[in-house]
């Protein structure tokens, strides 16, 4: 029995455009996150692999946007195929079924080392421009997420009394970035 055709897309932020990456790929459902490949937690893929059946087979645009590094990769892939689930991926033009040669394999992990070799210099890049913006004054960072009357509040809150994860929850931010907000004021 031939199995469905199962797609998965990620992108890194809620401005990107999932559309182009199974573009002209027929899949009977597309399970889509919008996380950061670094994100341990990506609901939709995790959705896919409990959804996934023996015969079924999953279609991803390259390997980057399936796993976070080489390791997650193969252990991705492992447990699909493992489970007589095929996988391909369009871009790399590559496809895994678990009876793989050794010559598959190889190239499973060398395109793997290659993405994760290419995203690591691709972060070099980007600290490195981030370095010499700062330098010349044009990189003030992120704009922060609250005015500062909010701030001025969110502090007053916990000051009170009030528990950080709930003060958090109510402005709509992180815990983390409330601790920014309480250490900034230290």
């Amino acid at each position: 029995m031939l199995g469905q055709r199962i797609g998965y897309v990620r992108v890194s932020t809620f401005e990107q455009n999932l559309e182009r990456q199974l573009e002209g790929v027929s899949a009977d459902r597309i399970f889509a996150d919008k996380a950061s490949g670094k994100d341990v937690k990506r609901p939709q893929l995790e959705e896919l692999l409990n959804f996934a059946r023996a015969g079924d087979t999953v279609i991803v645009h390259s390997m980057d946007r399936l796993a976070r590094n080489l390791d997650d990769l193969r252990n991705i892939v492992r447990s699909l195929t493992e489970r007589d689930v095929r996988i391909e991926f369009v871009k790399e033009g590559l496809s895994f079924s678990g009876e793989d040669s050794p010559v598959a394999n190889l190239m499973l992990s060398v395109m793997g080392a290659f993405a994760e070799f290419e995203r690591s210099l691709i972060r070099e890049r980007q600290r490195e421009g981030i370095e010499l913006a700062k330098k010349r004054g044009a990189y003030r960072g992120r704009k922060k997420a609250l005015s500062a009357e909010k701030i001025a509040e969110l502090k007053k809150r916990v000051d009170a009394g009030d528990k950080k994860a709930q003060v958090a929850r109510d402005f709509g931010i992180s815990r983390e970035t409330l601790y920014q907000y309480l250490r900034s004021s230290e």
